[in-house]
């Protein structure tokens, strides 16, 4: 008998619907149920992780605790559920035809011809169990990448089909995620983009047990029955999901909705209680009835593309509730901030985040908006490579070390002020080698870090190749760049900072990666305080 159930959301129509929303959203309501419940994700793409992709391509990389360069919907997950992900909970095409390979390689097939179906299908199929297996979860929700019809989609829609099969009854589900257009000339939302859809997803064998419907306008009563009837699910398993303005206001959408309930009802599971959303619903409150609004300029190389800062814009959302407050954040470009146009760009700005990346592009721009904000008291924070341009300014213009640079965007300089890591130095691919998850990091006590955490010791997420160089350590120590966070096990510095500024740190690491609903990351809520306060 199996004792986990299964949940797999598909997608139709057109990409970007919000699959990895509504699947958080559903895992939301059943852990409010007493549900114990995760999310995974399976990406078609034949990179290995998303690692190596460019922001513009994919959006931010999301780090696990455990080190996995994993999709930015695994940050959608924990920033509903408050429970950690890991390499388990994301799979990409690459990752599967990888270990397929290897193990062809290794012999291990015993000469048989290795094929989509049974090979690659098993391979799915035993990542899609191994966190059921684990005995940690009731329910496993895993969102398919794509749309269906899309070729390289096609081995999971096969998995999924020969695993709910071999599941039984009543032991998995299949919810597919459609759109339900509004064509204006007409004046009436459209089904038929939803019917093809379903019979797409029919024609490999799966039929969806629940449809949620994306839509700009209410479903009617007539409209949800045509739906029901032309795609062969029941009437109260036709789920209507309209346009929100967060999408934390999602779970409370899909609970009216009866989504869960219907959710288990088809897996013959009790309802439990009435999910218990009130923390929920006070962080929601609060970020919708915001006492006063703050504009932080967020300086980065990739701001075209909302998706690159996923993780930092949420953490604003959830650090702006903590303090009432409605943050605007503001994209400026790093690669047209020069000397003679800082304060223009920066009119307006009441903080400045430096926000992370990789390469020269941009940099002496985000160098120049750091000294600005050192120089005229505006609360400053810089992530990753926003730290070490806090650092190369101020050897720069403090410490007068002429061409202070890192040895990343000038192998050549004469101050490399932040140098390649010792154990990077032998590294040749570029997939899966950055120093990358949870580190440890020691607070030095008195300290606005140790102020912000209250704790002596904490452990961050990390992606990164460069770092401070403690060659010039003491120099910038005693120059007034106090070092607030060193690493115990390497004696890296991972926190800098200022004294007698209004709020001025720089990390080493990626705080929004932790940054949840019920424990927004404190940095980010001591950022805003602090912007709040230099305001009055």
């Amino acid at each position: 008998m199996n004792t986990t159930k299964y949940i797999f959301v598909t997608g139709g129509v057109t990409s970007s619907l919000g699959k990895g929303i509504i699947a958080a959203s559903l895992a939301k309501l059943l852990q409010a149920r007493g549900y114990r419940t995760t999310i995974q994700k399976f990406d078609p793409y034949i990179n290995v992780d998303p690692g190596t992709l460019n922001p513009y391509e994919h959006g931010e990389c999301f780090v696990t605790d455990d080190g996995a360069e994993t999709d930015l919907d695994l940050g959608h997950y924990e920033r509903f559920l408050n429970v950690p992900t890991s390499q388990a909970n994301n799979v990409t095409t690459g990752r599967v035809y990888l270990s397929v390979i290897e193990k062809e390689r290794r012999g291990e097939f015993l000469g048989k011809t290795v094929q989509v179906v049974p090979h690659i299908t098993n391979e799915i199929k035993e990542r899609m169990q191994l966190l059921g297996q684990s005995g940690d979860f009731d329910i496993v929700i895993t969102e398919i990448g794509g749309t269906v019809g899309d070729i390289e989609s096609l081995p999971y829609i096969e998995s999924v089909r020969q695993l709910v099969w071999e599941l039984g009854e009543h032991n998995s589900i299949v919810i597919h995620l459609t759109l339900v257009p509004y064509l204006a000339a007409a004046g009436e939302l459209k089904t038929k983009p939803t019917q093809h859809s379903v019979k797409t997803l029919m024609e490999s064998g799966i039929k969806a047990d629940i449809l949620v419907c994306r839509t700009e306008h209410e479903l009617s009563a007539d409209l949800r029955q045509k739906l029901a009837l032309f795609c062969n699910v029941t009437k109260e398993a036709v789920i209507q999901s309209i346009d929100a303005k967060t999408i934390y206001e999602v779970p409370n959408l899909m609970l009216e909705e009866g989504l869960d309930v219907v959710a288990l009802k088809k897996l013959d599971l009790p309802e439990k209680s009435a999910p218990d959303l009130k923390q929920w619903n006070e962080f929601l409150s609060r970020h919708k009835n915001p006492k006063q609004t703050i504009n932080i300029g967020l300086v980065g190389k990739y701001v075209e593309l909302q998706d690159s800062y996923k993780s930092i814009l949420e953490a604003f959302i959830h650090a702006g509730a903590a303090n009432e407050t409605k943050v605007n954040v503001v994209s400026i470009h790093s690669e047209y901030i020069d000397a003679s146009n800082v304060a223009e760009k920066l009119n307006g700005i009441d903080g400045i985040l430096v926000a992370p990346g990789f390469g020269e592009r941009g940099i002496e721009g985000k160098i120049e908006t750091v000294r600005y904000a050192r120089e005229n008291n505006l609360p400053f924070f810089g992530i990753c490579l926003g730290m070490q341009m806090a650092v190369i300014e101020y050897a720069r213009n403090v410490l007068h070390l002429e061409h202070a640079n890192s040895t990343e965007m000038n192998v050549d300089t004469p101050h490399p002020v932040i140098d390649l890591m010792e154990s990077q130095k032998t590294v040749t691919e570029k997939g899966g080698t950055m120093r990358l998850g949870a580190w440890k990091c020691d607070l030095k006590p008195g300290t606005l870090a140790h102020k912000i955490y209250g704790k002596d010791q904490i452990a961050e997420r990390h992606r990164h190749r460069y770092e401070y160089n403690n060659t010039y350590a003491e120099a910038l120590q005693n120059a007034g760049l106090v070092s607030s966070g060193i690493n115990p096990d390497t004696g890296l510095v991972e926190i800098v900072e200022l004294e007698n500024h209004p709020f001025f740190i720089g990390v080493q690491y990626h705080p929004e990666y932790k940054s949840t609903v019920a424990n927004p990351q404190p940095i980010f809520v001591s950022f805003v305080a602090a912007i709040v306060k230099n305001k009055k």
